[in-house]
Order: structure tokens, then C-alpha cells, then sequence
């Protein structure tokens, strides 16, 4: 378990992060943020007022199905998972989990729910259709990542050098190898997983389906990554590095390297502005990138520190979930 990601103490709060921590549902224009200090979850929409809505002790993680038109969310002081209805933002469900959850993911093709449990080696899958629990044991896992198209999830957990994969039309496990030790980010392009190595200052490139593997070489401890399919691009958060790296996802080269001081953790795109997010939990701040020119055209200080990030693609806005007094923080951008 990495304790740079997965917890972290800041001031007087503690507690298990995750990048999954703020989420945005396009169906509704709405921002989820998990309120771990309140047992909850803050909804933020455009021209509404902001709802808070109590779901179970230590939430950590959410995700949401745009074609059922639900939410859920990992409690891991509960050990549950509730289930919302998108449209009401009302609890409808809860289900038990094998143990602390942590990360969780939905297949929207097979409406399945899929979550990790801390320091157990049990995934927690529930029907989306009955919230009906069942547990698979398959390994701890410290990300995770639907393939809908291929009815694939991998399982990426640090203390490996491999992803393990469930098929879901067999509910088979198997391996995937990665190339190196201490895994922690995780995207997809295509048929290539994009996986950061820790610990080895790179960024594997996975052709799922023949299982070659290419080494990106990035900044030291890449950490999180996001995907900007228009300009075929990948943004590498470089921990200790104190840096982004841009790579060309035809080529897989990089192409650039943004340096942002401090400690990136957390990465966002708005292809549309052309900008990325850059947030820094340890510093409080957040980086205004311009991707037309790489070059930083702002950089902000927000009460508390960011350690997640998401663009209201409707207004344009960027949230950052935060530990500190308040969950979240709202960046106005012109």
C-alpha cells in the first residue's frame, strides 16, 4: 500500500484519499464530493443550491452509471456501498462490502459494480439491477479500470508487477504483466493501458491484447495520469519530479516537460480550453497549464489541499476535493 496516495495527514485531518473521491455525472451536470468529516457526499450544480446528502461513515470513492442513472459510493467506516438515484439524489440501496472499501468502478454495458477492499484481497461486486453483494477473491488492488468493450477489469494494486484482469463473461482471473514494481496510475487508449511505475520513473504502454510492453521514460514517481484523446496526448504527474510530462500517444514519446514545482498528485483536462489541472495536496495549490503552449499561466492557492480533480464540462469550472475544513474547493476560470 502506498501511503503517499492512498492516506494521507494534513492538519488535523486524516484518512484514506482517492482520486475517485470527486466525480461528474454529464447526465445531470452535477459534481459528487465525498465529505469524509461529515459521513457524506456534496452535490454541486450549476444555478442550484448545493446539497449534502449523508450516506455512511467514512466515504471514499464514487462512481456513477449515465445509463441506469445512478451513483455509488464506498463508505469505508460502514464497510458499504450506497446507491443513489441520479436524478433525486436519494439513497435507494445499500449493500456490505468485504471489508474497508477503497477504489470502486462501474461497468455500464453489465451494470456491475466493482470495489476494493483495504488490506483485503476480496473485490466486492454488486448488481446494479438488485444490489445484490457478492465477494471474488482476486487481490488487493489499489485502482480500477472497466473495459466495457472487451468485458475486462483490471486490477492494479502497488505491491505488484503485474494487473490482474477478471473477465467478467467467465468471472476468470488471469495476469497481465506490467514491467515493473509499485504501480499507481491507470488510463486507456484503444487496446494500450497506460500504467505509471511508481518508483521507476516511467509510464508503461500495454497492448492488451498481444501483452507487449513499451517504457515511457517520465519525471521521478509518476504518480497520476489523464487522457486528451483530440490532441492525442497523456499527462504524466511526476511526484517527486515536480513535473508534468507530455507524451504523444502515436509516437509514445515525450514531447514535453512542464515544470510545476512542489508535488503534483492529481491531473485533469478540459480539451475544450485547452488547459490541464494541476493539483498539489502538500502545497494547497492547484496549476493552470496551457496546452498550446505548455506553459503554466497560473497557479492558484485554495483553502485546503486538493487531492482530486474534475471539469464541470458544462460551465467550464474546475473542483478540486480537498482535506481540510471544507471537502472542496471551486476554481473560477475565465
Amino acid at each position: 500500500m502506498s501511503s503517499l496516495l492512498r492516506a494521507q495527514t494534513f492538519g488535523a485531518s486524516s484518512g484514506l484519499i482517492n482520486s475517485s473521491g470527486i466525480l461528474y455525472n454529464a447526465r445531470h451536470g452535477k459534481i459528487y464530493v465525498v465529505d469524509s468529516n461529515h459521513g457524506g457526499i456534496v452535490i454541486v450544480a450549476a444555478n442550484r443550491p448545493i446539497k449534502r446528502l449523508h450516506t455512511g461513515s467514512g466515504p471514499v470513492s464514487i462512481a456513477v452509471n449515465e445509463h441506469t442513472d445512478r451513483v455509488y459510493v464506498a463508505n469505508s467506516g460502514d464497510k458499504s456501498i450506497t446507491v443513489m438515484d441520479g436524478s433525486t439524489d436519494t439513497i435507494i440501496a445499500t449493500g456490505p462490502t468485504a471489508a474497508r472499501p477503497y477504489a470502486i468502478a462501474v461497468d455500464e454495458l453489465t451494470d456491475k459494480i466493482f470495489v476494493s477492499n483495504t488490506f483485503s484481497d476480496m473485490l466486492t461486486i454488486m448488481d446494479g439491477k438488485t444490489s445484490a453483494v457478492s465477494n471474488l477473491k482476486a487481490g488487493s488492488a489499489d485502482a480500477i479500470l472497466v473495459d466495457a468493450t472487451r468485458g475486462k477489469v483490471y486490477l492494479l494494486g502497488y505491491e505488484s508487477n503485474s494487473l490482474t484482469v477478471l473477465d467478467e463473461a467467465t468471472n476468470t482471473l488471469s495476469k497481465l504483466p506490467a514491467g515493473a514494481m509499485h504501480l499507481w496510475g491507470i488510463a486507456e487508449v484503444g487496446s494500450t493501458l497506460y500504467v505509471a511505475h511508481l518508483q521507476d520513473a516511467s509510464v508503461a504502454a500495454i497492448n492488451v491484447e498481444t501483452h507487449a510492453i513499451q517504457s515511457i521514460a517520465t519525471g521521478s514517481m509518476p504518480c497520476a495520469l489523464a487522457v486528451n484523446e483530440p490532441r492525442h496526448e497523456l499527462y504524466v504527474a511526476n511526484y517527486a519530479g515536480a513535473s508534468i510530462s507530455i507524451i504523444d500517444i502515436r509516437t509514445r514519446k515525450v514531447v514535453a516537460t512542464v515544470n510545476v514545482g512542489g508535488h503534483p498528485q492529481s491531473v485533469a483536462v478540459d480539451a475544450t480550453k485547452k488547459l490541464l489541472y494541476v493539483a498539489d495536496a502538500l502545497e494547497g495549490s492547484v496549476s493552470i497549464i496551457d496546452l498550446s503552449s505548455h506553459r503554466i499561466v497560473e497557479k492558484r492557492q485554495i483553502n485546503g489541499w486538493p487531492y482530486a480533480l474534475s471539469v464541470d464540462r458544462q460551465t467550464r469550472q474546475v473542483f478540486a476535493a480537498t482535506i481540510g475544513s471544507t471537502p472542496y474547493a471551486e476554481l473560477t476560470i475565465h
